[in-house]
């Protein structure tokens, strides 16, 4: 039966005002949960399953008004991400007759409101949601039979059946597939079902087999010798693959690490340990495109979280570790905001607007990343929209970057071969019906599919239970060569059509296969939709027979879903049998799967295109500034950037955010190999896409030479261990955009990386990059300049010696420009910004000399000749500054050379770097220099900016002004997206001086350096503590490495094993509770984790034995709201605040400041007074008191431990000092007597020096966060 339980508010004010721009009739909505029971629920299990559900927000809600219109819920035959953790706590709570809870939105409108006056399509997800007028919600759990096999007719119909079936499924079979399957199924002498069809198609695809770039070119009729992929695949025989140890045949490419100390469970006993060992390091950048298209929210995330899989799924398993993420769009045109050189182009219906998705996609990806754990800290944005004498260039068709890099242990990086009868295992969510046919869908040119096809083909994402998936891959790595898994793939595009035939092909064998014994939400799923289906968060596995018990503890133990669907045979045969339907839906060689269709062909002939000379002569430099800091290339990132968790792991060295002030300029990423290591890894991304219009080899070139001068900023070991990805977007299928790929890939591939000595061992291309629709009966289309976008990867050498753009604002330094000489605007952010591009562009002319200024550049640093430095890119030579003068809070005294044009030297972007070195040391870089060194200026203190040639001012303004003009579209899409106020806040801290605001800064009453747990290291005996998680937990790591630090023992608790008896509360002293995403944050931030404790009698009894113990306990973000809402177990707590959705009604990534009160904590003793920046990284920090009276007795008990403040030390009541808008700036609390302590900022980030955005030199090698940890440890004595 089903049972309907009415939740609170689903919107809050700001959310439901939102919605009301869109849909006017929306007055209110509502929760709906949804219970399909065995059997009615008691009175009292009702009355349970209300208080489980009341979660969110009690104060500040809308109240109820209008009229009952409609209800969105699930759409039959899908389980929702919510649903799939909430009934994993209703069972844990003890609801056994409760199989499934499922949550939907009741929404009221005006009095007198016609349903078919509201635009329902607005008001939910049509691939995984539906709506009712009625309140009859049986349809929900309905379950359908099974829809059947089909078959094509091929033995009547032929080759006409074929070509049927290719417009009904969208196949996207070229006609030579077509004749190849008509051959194969001739010689087979049977009809093929749906589902090899289906099968055929996604595993062929263009997104799949890159058959563009396997292909054959035919130049003015003459055979070129080299595809594109080989030309690509000779920079790593270029390089004898040096450095190289897995390139083009796995999931990612691995590359060389060191050998370092990596943390690891031990899987018997569950305690943590450092182990030495070879840590190699992986990467790979995807691209989701087509998705993003057509649903930015969902196709970002799934972009995001299919490029984690594949970091997950290298050899026999790997693990991810820092990502990055790009956007390309068209122009924003945003509301209230138009721009000179915006284009009124139209789109098609069914597409996304770059604006849309420019504010739903970079949450998409980054919500992703966040719930999963990983940072993502590194990327770029570009919108481009022009007119040429060619037609209109631009990005209707976004570009979506998903990529990052990871880890690897030496004995897993290859994968092994399964001997006969090896479990095939699937792991992971459940087969839905969504995102299928999304590897043909996306070979397509968008507008050339049907949008019914199109929406179809779009994923939707669960990150919780990736990430879930990830802690098995863990464990069973952690086993080293008893590592049960012989094989991994991620499951993508084509879903099990795709995933289990090459994960039997690739480990050589073949398989047999149960259809329904792949874990399903919807039973009436055809076998087609089962097999092809895309639905994400799933790997598929080869697990030993040996191993097979012990993979299947360990999914247990972390409740993560798997099934045993089939065995390896050696027949390399795939047979796939229908227990229910009792058929077989495939019975096909794998050589037809896999097998060698007849080749494709590609010609172009060589044309030249006539492009216009630049016309600017009018144009004054300070008018060009005015108008280039606004335009979204150069324009400050920071709405895309706060949005992500940059902190998680706790191995983050450099992000985007540098300098007090926080300001988004760094040129490169930098992670941590461990935490006992200061060596690491680099990456970096370059792409110069419009100069493609113009000269598509140059812009390919200067892609490459962005890349590798942003990489520069870290401390690479050579130019020799640094390797790329290169994605290659195109809009295939004309001469022009033929010519242009191929002269592209030639000039990397044949010419620049061969001459940097780089090799370029993964990529992507996705070559369908052209619009097309109908307007007014006429077509238009939008086409995409070939576009590369390079990833550049390195390991470092030392994590600290990190040059960022900061400079001396008291002038101590000098200024210089590194350079060739040339200053071609064509292309440039200027010329776009005036509505042209030029018929001339950046280019490098010499890969040698790069080389050259590359080893120059990292010799001069090693020299320590550098003590600031930028690469100039995107606005050319003064953007590059003025970005200098703004991470540092300073002005500008610029002097530029007096016989050269004054607006192509500071306006264009070519290859170069600003660096700031001491007066003496000019001398000596100048010596043996492979390039121009241009003496600029200095920093000056007084904020100030002012650019002179000879006698003339060119510019003269303020660092606040310009910095203020920079900010302004982030500041527009963060009006358009966040809360108001918290908006309008962040901006005008812009404006304030240093003296006003002097940013991050440190004023500690303790010594950081002393070490007040050293006289109980060493001396053989470690307290216990129980690092605890819970599913979705992803901070457990960084948390046992500060506590193993500190000198304690620490065990890896997952909440299962106190559940199922595995482990005792008893056993330990000390507990701390990790932060991340439990259960999904489903029942709100935290409370799904702290009711598993309430509803549970056991565990309810372990805690509060705990807590009634002479104990210690942590509670840190996650475990801090989840501590919160344990209050009544824990002595002294019962006043506490419950944490709620922050202000600014976004996920907020900040490093802020906060003050330690004169609070009773054993946590915190000795540091009261002190101020100390800390990471913070949450969406649900905001402190909610039930009463008033509770706020007042905790501030009068001294239960306040921390709260936010502004750099002049004040209570922070503005965002982003306060980054969540928490009532007296409340950041922790502890209980009465001092031994529990929770609190929302992040100590075990940034425990170490190397770990903090800003950090004072005095420090050390441990930051001031130590002390906690250490102060923990003594408290044990």
């Amino acid at each position: 039966m089903i049972i309907n339980l009415q939740g609170k508010s689903a919107h809050s004010r700001f959310s439901l005002a939102k919605v009301q721009e869109k849909i006017p009739q929306v007055v209110y909505s509502e929760y709906v949960h949804l219970l399909d029971t065995q059997e009615q629920l008691s009175d009292e299990e009702l009355a349970r399953a209300q208080v489980l559900l009341d979660y969110g927000p009690d104060q500040g809600l809308p109240e109820r008004s209008g009229e009952r219109g409609l209800t969105v819920l699930p759409r039959a035959g899908t389980i929702s991400p919510w649903s799939s953790k909430a009934t994993d706590i209703f069972s844990i709570c003890g609801f056994s007759t409760v199989q499934r809870v499922e949550r939907g939105i009741r929404w009221y409108f005006k009095a007198d409101t016609s349903l078919e006056d509201v635009d329902v399509e607005q008001l939910h997800d049509r691939m995984t949601e539906m709506w009712s007028a009625k309140e009859d919600f049986s349809q929900v759990f309905a379950v359908e039979p099974p829809r059947p096999l089909q078959t094509v007719a091929l033995g009547e119909l032929g080759h006409e059946a074929l070509q049927s079936a290719n417009t009904e499924l969208g196949l996207a079979l070229s006609e030579d597939e077509i004749a190849y399957l008509v051959d194969a199924y001739r010689e087979l002498a049977r009809d093929p079902s749906d589902v090899e069809l289906m099968m055929f198609a996604q595993a062929n695809s263009e997104h799949c087999r890159h058959k563009i770039f396997n292909a054959s070119w035919k130049i003015e009729g003459e055979k070129a010798p080299k595809s594109l992929f080989k030309m690509i695949r000779n920079t790593h025989e270029q390089i004898n693959g040096r450095g190289v140890l897995s390139a083009y045949s796995d999931n990612a490419a691995v590359i060389e690490g060191h050998t370092d100390a990596r943390l690891w469970v031990d899987p018997e006993t569950q305690e943590y340990h450092f182990v030495e060992e070879d840590i190699h390091v992986l990467m790979k950048v995807e691209t989701h495109n087509h998705p993003t298209a057509i649903a930015p929210f969902p196709g970002a995330a799934t972009g995001s979280g299919g490029e984690i899989r594949d970091e997950g799924a290298v050899g026999r398993g790997s693990k991810p570790k820092a990502g990055l993420t790009g956007f390309s769009t068209s122009h924003l045109n945003i509301p209230d905001m138009p721009q000179p050189w915006e284009l009124a182009t139209g789109k098609p219906e069914h597409m996304a607007s770059a604006l849309d998705i420019m504010l739903e996609g970079p949450i998409g990806g980054a919500s992703f990343n966040n719930e999963y754990g990983r940072p993502a800290i590194n990327g770029y944005f570009r919108t481009f929209e022009i007119e040429s004498l060619r037609g209109v260039h631009g990005y209707h068709k976004p570009i979506m970057i998903a990529g990052g890099l990871g880890s690897v242990r030496e004995g897993h990086v290859d994968a092994l071969d399964f001997p006969e009868g090896t479990a095939l295992v699937v792991l992971g969510g459940p087969a839905m019906l969504i995102g299928l046919g999304g590897g043909a869908a996306s070979s397509m040119a968008s507008g050339s599919s049907s949008s019914d096809l199109d929406f179809a083909s779009v994923q939707r994402g669960n990150p919780e239970m990736e990430r879930r998936c990830q802690e098995v891959i863990d464990t069973c790595c952690s086993l080293g060569q008893a590592n049960p898994i012989l094989l991994i793939h991620d499951v993508g595009a084509g879903g099990m059509s795709n995933a289990l035939p090459e994960l039997v092909d690739d480990a050589n064998a073949g398989g047999e296969f149960q259809l329904r014994a792949i874990p399903s939400a919807d039973k009436g799923m055809s076998p087609l939709e089962i097999w092809c289906n895309e639905a994400q968060e799933r790997y598929v596995l080869g697990i030993t027979a040996d191993g097979l018990a012990q993979f299947e503890a360990i999914c247990r133990r972390e409740r993560c879903p798997f099934a045993v669907v089939g065995r390896s045979t050696p027949d390399r045969h795939l047979r796939v049998d229908d227990s229910v339907l009792a058929n077989r839906s495939v019975d096909l060689p794998l050589s037809v799967l896999f097998g060698k269709p007849p080749k494709m062909e590609r010609s172009f002939k060589r044309q030249t295109y006539a492009m216009e000379p630049l016309m600017l002569a009018d144009v004054s430099p300070a008018d060009a500034l005015d108008r280039v800091l606004q335009f979204p290339a150069v324009a400050s990132k920071q709405f895309l950037i706060t949005i992500g968790d940059r902190s998680v792991t706790g191995m983050v060295a450099s992000q985007p955010m540098i300098g007090p002030w926080q300001v988004p300029v760094a040129d490169a990423a930098v992670t941590i190999r461990g935490y006992e290591t200061h060596r690491g890894e680099a990456f970096a991304m370059g792409e110069r896409t419009p100069v493609a219009v113009i000269d598509p080899p140059a812009a390919a070139r200067m892609a490459v030479a962005e890349a590798l001068t942003n990489l520069l900023s870290s401390d690479v070991e050579s130019i020799d261990r640094v390797v790329l990805s290169a994605n290659w977007m195109a809009a295939a299928g004309e001469n022009a955009e033929e010519q242009a790929l191929f002269d592209s890939v030639a000039a990397v591939g044949e010419g620049l990386c061969p001459a940097l000595g780089i090799a370029i061992p993964v990529g992507k291309d996705s070559l369908s990059m052209r619009t097309r629709w109908d307007h007014g009966g006429s077509e238009r289309s939008v086409t995409s300049p070939v576009s590369l976008i390079v990833s550049a990867f390195a390991p470092v050498n030392d994590v600290r010696v990190t040059h960022t753009p900061e400079i001396d604002p008291q002038g101590h330094g000098v200024l210089c420009l590194l350079h060739f000489g040339q200053t071609r605007l064509g292309g440039s952010c200027l010329a776009q910004a005036y509505g042209q591009l030029g018929d001339t562009a950046p280019d490098v002319d010499d890969g040698a000399l790069l080389r050259e200024f590359f080893d120059f550049v990292l010799h001069a640093k090693r020299q320590g000749l550098i003590r600031g430095m930028h690469d100039r890119s995107d606005g050319g030579l003064i953007v590059t500054l003025l970005e200098m003068a703004f991470a540092s809070r300073c002005g500008l005294d610029i002097q530029i050379p007096e016989a050269i044009d004054a607006l192509a030297f500071l306006f264009n972007e070519e290859v170069g770097i600003v660096v700031e070195v001491n007066e003496q040391d000019l001398p000596a870089l100048s010596d043996g220099a492979p390039c121009q060194i241009t003496r600029l200026g200095r920093a000056i203190g007084d904020e100030t900016v002012h650019v002179t040639q000879g006698n003339t001012s060119l510019i003269d303004s303020t660092r606040a002004r310009l910095q203020t003009r920079w900010t302004a579209v982030s500041h527009a899409m963060q009006l358009l997206r966040d809360e108001r106020e918290s908006a309008v806040e962040e901006l005008q801290a812009v404006a304030e001086t240093r003296e006003q605001n002097p940013g991050l800064h440190a004023h500690l009453t303790f010594d950081s350096k002393e070490n007040v747990a050293a006289p109980y290291i060493g001396v053989g005996i470690q307290p216990s503590v129980a690092v605890l998680r819970e599913q979705g937990v992803n901070g457990q790591v960084e948390m046992a490495a500060a506590f193993a630090l500190a000198g304690f023992r620490c065990h890896d608790v997952h909440m299962s094993d106190l559940i199922e008896g595995r482990f005792d509360l008893q056993d330990v002293n000390a507990l701390v509770a990790c932060g991340g995403f439990s259960y999904g944050d489903v029942l709100g931030g935290g409370g799904g984790w702290a009711k598993s404790v309430l509803f549970n009698d056991r565990m309810r009894d372990a805690f509060a034995e705990f807590f009634h113990r002479d104990t210690v306990a942590l509670g840190i973000c996650n475990g801090c709201q989840m501590f919160a809402q344990l209050k009544e177990l824990i002595p002294g707590a019962e006043h506490w605040p419950k944490f709620v959705r922050n202000k600014s009604e976004q996920f907020e990534g900040r490093t802020v400041l906060v003050e330690i009160l004169k609070a009773e904590s054993v946590w915190l003793k000795g540091m009261a007074g002190s101020v100390i920046p800390v990471a913070v990284a949450h969406g649900e920090g905001r402190a909610e008191f039930a009463r008033q009276s509770d706020a007042a007795t905790v501030k009068q008990a001294e239960q306040v431990a921390l709260r936010y403040v502004q750099a002049d030390g004040s209570l922070a009541m503005r965002y982003p000092d306060n980054p969540n808008g928490a009532q007296d700036g409340l950041a922790g609390l502890t209980a009465g007597d001092g031994r529990v302590l929770i609190m929302m900022p992040h100590p075990e980030r940034v425990f170490r020096s190397v770990q903090n955005v800003w950090q004072d030199p005095q420090w050390g090698e441990y930051g001031p966060w130590m002390r906690l940890f250490r102060n923990a440890r003594l408290a044990l004595d």
